[in-house]
């Protein structure tokens, strides 16, 4: 999966970017707080992505500065009731500290200023993240991967990307070999998606 992007920042929009990554542009939905803070139009950005699947939405990027951020939208979606845009909201109001501090004092008003969270999803997030650090080792080893050495062989990003998908290893590598015979020498976001059209042949 895409877990960091490099590049220049071609569009901002309400609520998401496009980012420009050696001329493919990638569209990041990201927080109020982050697209404030990114550079002028033209000007590189590094940006943590947390990459999410959906059958009716297809694949999403969501955008961070930096990994605590990514991480703690992660966890605040293993939450019952807490979705991409409920998470995005808390982190528009509270840094992952200020977060892990409300959680801790039992502070629901604070997470209720967030977009999209009433009193009681604000009640349920403090009580289940005041007993557990919102960046803690099982959150940050979902992420290993994209903070390790890069793989060279793109095919194999992009089987590594249907796998996370849910995709059997079989079937990604096939589909995937498919679209690289193909398509030939693409970037991985080709591939990729060139293999996920493969599998509903």
């Amino acid at each position: 999966m895409i877990g960091r992007l490099r590049g220049m920042v071609a569009e901002v929009g309400e609520e998401e970017a496009l980012i420009d990554v050696g001329g493919v542009g990638y569209v990041v939905r990201c927080g109020s707080k982050t697209l404030g803070r990114l550079p002028a139009l033209g000007d590189e950005t590094v940006l943590q992505i947390e990459s999410q699947w959906s059958d009716q939405l297809g694949m999403r990027l969501y955008g961070f500065l930096s990994r605590e951020e990514r991480r703690t939208f992660v966890a605040l979606q293993d939450i019952q009731g807490v979705g991409p845009k409920a998470a995005l909201g808390v982190l528009d109001v509270l840094s992952p500290g200020e977060l892990a501090a409300a959680a801790q004092r039992g502070d629901k008003a604070a997470v209720a200023r967030a977009s999209g969270v009433g009193p009681k999803l604000a009640l349920r997030i403090v009580t289940e993240l005041k007993d557990k650090p919102i960046a803690g080792e099982a959150v940050a080893a979902l992420h290993a991967a994209a903070s390790g050495p890069p793989v060279v062989s793109i095919s194999g990003e992009a089987i590594a990307a249907l796998m996370g998908l849910g995709i059997a290893e079989p079937m990604a590598r096939r589909v995937v070999e498919q679209a690289a015979a193909r398509l030939g020498d693409v970037a991985e976001p080709v591939l990729i998606k060139a293999a996920l059209q493969e599998l509903g042949r």
